[in-house]
């Protein structure tokens, strides 16, 4: 285990770097994820509807698993060429999903008319993307109706913005710290749709994911959130909007520094709130039944960190 940095901040780093980094906030993290384990998740309804999540397939393919629904949250590709969007779409188009949802994602050239100036005129061709019975979304929503789900019908919407992380040629970025979110989603949705993650949620220490988005979702409070982008950040998180959620990202938005942070009265103050409240919290579901409205974030990257290879798997959720 190294003490040194990652090469990249889209690399996980190890246990000692966080440490050093900042004891407090390891600390903070640690009792977080165990107060959410204590929490209780409510049951899906019967029958539910089975949504498949993926991202990050750059250009790759793997086998899927079936559902009522597939969402691509971006990144298809890998110079985002019409040829190259259009062999993943095909793929996609392949599976065997009734419904089939996609974004972009900032390797996506192609499908932002800013960056496509980027592209070699020689890959231009043909010029379009044929998107089939997929439902591309890009600032835009789609209600969607589920039979064999006793009739529900659920409304997505997706966009693919994210914080600059690359060069021109990459798509739909804007100024870190820009404010590209306020007020965009619709506030009736059930199910969003980004590249990018929200700030603090399964994209790493490093916190590459979106302050703005974050603030965002806290207003509309999605029954899920779908993303991807942050490789290493893969993986499931239950997120309630709760007081203990309010203080444990007031937390992690506070300087790093091992000793700065070991003297950080706001940071200690942020622990301690968080434990109280995440404690208080559990004992009213756990005890008395009560229920505290959630969103499930998913950060769906079938890239394994950057290999180059699907090694991770889909995330299946049933709502």
């Amino acid at each position: 285990m190294s003490f040194r940095p990652p090469a990249s901040p889209f690399d996980p780093p190890s246990l000692p770097y966080l440490f050093f980094q900042s004891p407090l906030k390891l600390l903070l993290r640690s009792i977080y994820y165990t107060l959410r384990l204590l929490r209780h998740r409510h049951k899906p309804p019967s029958p539910a509807i089975r949504i498949v999540c993926i991202s990050d397939t750059h250009c790759n393919s793997k086998q899927i698993p079936d559902g009522d629904l597939l969402i691509h949250a971006g990144d298809l590709t890998n110079a985002g060429t019409p040829k190259e969007i259009q062999a993943q779409v095909d793929w996609l188009n392949s599976l065997p999903h009734r419904h089939k949802i996609a974004i972009a994602g900032n390797h996506d050239t192609f499908l932002d008319p800013r960056s496509r100036q980027h592209l070699p005129i020689a890959d231009m061709s043909p010029g379009y993307v044929d998107w089939g019975d997929i439902h591309y979304l890009q600032h835009s929503s789609i209600t969607l109706a589920f039979p064999s789900s006793g009739g529900r019908s659920l409304k997505f919407y997706g966009a693919p913005q994210i914080p600059a992380c690359g060069g021109p040629e990459f798509a739909f970025q804007y100024a870190r710290g820009q404010d590209a979110w306020s007020d965009t989603i619709p506030s009736d949705i059930d199910v969003l749709i980004t590249h990018t993650p929200p700030k603090y949620h399964l994209d790493l220490p490093a916190a590459l994911g979106c302050e703005h988005l974050l603030r965002e979702i806290w207003r509309v409070k999605p029954m899920l959130h779908v993303f991807g982008h942050v490789h290493a950040g893969r993986g499931q998180e239950v997120v309630y909007w709760d007081a203990a959620q309010k203080v444990y990202e007031a937390g992690l938005a506070r300087r790093d520094g091992f000793i700065s942070s070991a003297f950080d009265i706001a940071l200690w103050t942020s622990t301690v709130r968080m434990v109280v409240h995440g404690a208080t919290a559990s004992i009213w579901e756990l005890v008395w039944g009560g229920k505290a409205r959630s969103s499930l974030l998913v950060n769906a990257s079938l890239m394994y960190n950057n290999t180059g290879q699907l090694l991770n798997e889909a995330q299946v959720v049933d709502i």
